[in-house]
């Protein structure tokens, strides 16, 4: 059998020292499937405890240790401090998976930590720090959002996933001996865990997320839609049951290509795949279309229950250009949409900036559209311009809807 730190290691090893995106990782890293939820639980959980998992190193270890040797501390501390395993045997792993990796030098101070480390001497502060701490949000975050939310902030912050969101076209009840919840949209459930089958590809169901879902909800039927930052697809698809041709567009290539490939999945011979820049005007797309969905570029801080990765490498100054840039697509998407059609903007973010903000800009600047009343069934908190979905009572997703009509 496989030292149980291996796969963990091998695919968090892509994921600090590469930069790789945690799925991702997932997908490219061979593991031994038998212990596959194992590994899965062990990545998400070091990556969602990460700030507090590097404070209990820093407790024993003088300086912080090479990656490698740091990794597998972290790996080591999740499974003694979270998932409650005997000290001998994490500390026996850890020892013997650094030998296997030939790195047996940093055996001697591994073991010494392990052995050494205390909890009750990690202090965890009060207030935001704490959280920042004891979650995946970094501090500039968890200030962000208590500025935005208030006491309801320690909520958001430590609100987790509920599961795998999965929308079924048909055959729901072959799966419903798995645990799972409902959600408030027709054939939309969540999953403990779900294994991709035969199903998927024959198009009976696709994973999507529940706020993408959301926000779908959130169109109006139409002739013409055009999705305007449409990959990987899910969206697209989806729409396309209630509006008679949409067309989904994508900067590069390659996400054109995984929206064409969705769409042929899910048989939704109405989605037309185009590669475009949604800041740079198209002429032939002047007033030809009766929606247009701008689901734009963003700090992502409202899907981190889903990807704990997502903080790693976010900083404050890195997301700080980002409502210029989407200003600019609904700036320039908002020249597509005929008189009496509708302009959808939403984001994955829970920072007003990015949100209501964009919006309100647009809409001063832009007297020919008018802000229209959006609703869903999925607990919201209506704000002067759309809708905002907070973690702790949207399933752990964030996200924001507006709906905005021509004139």
């Amino acid at each position: 059998m496989t030292n149980p730190f291996y796969d963990p290691y091998q695919v968090l090893s892509k994921v600090y020292g590469a930069g790789a995106h945690l799925k991702i990782a997932l997908a490219d890293t061979p593991v031994e499937e038998l212990h596959r939820a194992r590994t899965v639980r062990t990545v998400y959980g070091v990556l969602e405890h990460d700030a507090y998992l590097t404070a209990c190193i820093a407790s024993v270890a003088g300086k912080s240790p090479k990656s490698a040797v740091r990794i597998l501390l972290k790996i080591a501390l999740y499974w003694l401090v979270y998932l409650k395993k005997p000290r001998y045997m994490v500390t026996d792993t850890a020892v013997a998976l650094l030998k296997k990796l030939g790195k047996g030098g940093a055996a001697g101070f591994v073991n010494a930590a392990l052995r050494a480390f205390d909890e009750s001497k990690v202090v965890v502060p009060a207030g935001d720090e704490g959280l920042a701490l004891t979650t995946p949000y970094p501090l500039f975050a968890v200030k962000k959002i208590r500025r935005d939310y208030g006491g309801r902030t320690e909520a958001i912050v430590r609100a987790g996933s509920r599961g795998v969101t999965v929308r079924f076209v048909r055959g729901a009840e072959k799966y419903f001996r798995l645990p799972h919840i409902g959600t408030p949209f027709e054939n939309v459930y969540i999953f403990e865990r779900f294994s991709r089958d035969a199903g998927f590809f024959a198009g009976d169901y696709t994973f999507q997320s529940v706020g993408s879902i959301a926000i779908c909800g959130g169109v109006e039927p139409c002739g013409t839609l055009l999705d305007a930052c449409a990959a990987p697809g899910g969206k697209s698809v989806l729409l396309a049951q209630k509006c008679g041709r949409v067309t989904a567009c994508e900067l590069h290539e390659h996400r054109v290509s995984l929206i064409r490939s969705y769409a042929a999945r899910m048989g939704a011979e109405n989605v037309a795949a185009v590669q475009a820049d949604s800041t740079v005007f198209q002429p032939a797309w002047e007033n030809a279309f009766d929606g247009v969905l701008c689901d734009v570029p963003c700090s992502g801080f409202g899907t981190v229950a889903e990807n704990p990765d997502l903080p790693l490498f976010k900083t404050e100054e890195s997301i700080a250009d980002l409502p210029a840039v989407q200003r600019a697509i609904l700036e320039n998407c908002a020249r597509y949409v005929r008189r009496g059609g509708h302009l959808y903007y939403s984001t994955c973010s829970v920072f007003s900036e990015e949100n209501d903000g964009v919006v309100s800009a647009f809409l001063k600047a832009h007297e020919a559209f008018v802000s229209e009343a959006a609703d869903s069934p999925l607990p919201h908190q209506k704000t002067p311009y759309g809708l905002q979905f907070l973690p702790d009572t949207a399933f752990g997703a964030g996200f924001y809807f507006a709906k905005m009509r021509k004139l």
